[in-house]
């Protein structure tokens, strides 16, 4: 079985950015979506909802960087 590409980014700091400047937006900077992240940052982490549904994406492991790939745990 091929394993699965993974990408550059890690599960640990892209988690503690979102816990503690999630409302910035710099876990989506951290992973390469800085669009997402400048809209994030100026919307106050939309309003706080948005950061708790990354904070939940990160949790469960579906949240993905720029590429697509998921973090590496």
């Amino acid at each position: 079985m091929p394993e699965m590409q993974k990408s550059d980014k890690d599960f640990v700091p892209a988690a503690l950015l979102c816990y503690f400047l999630g409302m910035l937006g710099m876990h989506r900077f951290y992973t390469g979506k800085i669009i997402t992240g400048l809209l994030m940052m100026f919307t106050f982490g939309g309003f706080g909802i948005w950061m708790i549904v990354d904070m939940v994406t990160l949790i469960t492991g579906s949240f993905r960087d720029a590429d697509g790939l998921p973090l590496n745990r």
